[in-house]
């Protein structure tokens, strides 16, 4: 199975921000006062001084863009397709042959 990941909310992450940005304090000083890698104080951070509060907000599991995602499959350009097509046909030939 895979492993769980644990989801922090909103307050404690700024806090963390906090103790960095207004405290002075490090990375890794952080995370052991907090009980958390050191790596996620940094990213936090990070998305903090790029996109303000909301950059701290979870992302995960939510849509971006008009599109709602990425597409589940990529177009098929027309090279694949010949590819595709001619592997088909040859399939095709061995089993009449058959």
């Amino acid at each position: 199975m895979g492993k769980m990941r644990k989801t922090y909310d909103l307050a404690f992450k700024k806090k963390a921000v906090d103790l960095y940005m207004k405290e002075g304090m490090g990375y890794k000083t952080i995370a052991k006062e907090l009980g958390i890698e050191h790596s996620m104080v940094r990213r936090w951070v990070k998305h903090f001084e790029t996109e303000g509060i909301q950059g701290l907000e979870e992302k995960r599991g939510k849509a971006k863009g008009p599109g709602k995602g990425r597409p589940r499959t990529r177009p098929e350009g027309p090279e694949m397709r010949m590819k595709r097509l001619e592997a088909e046909n040859e399939m095709l030939k061995k089993l009449l042959k058959m």
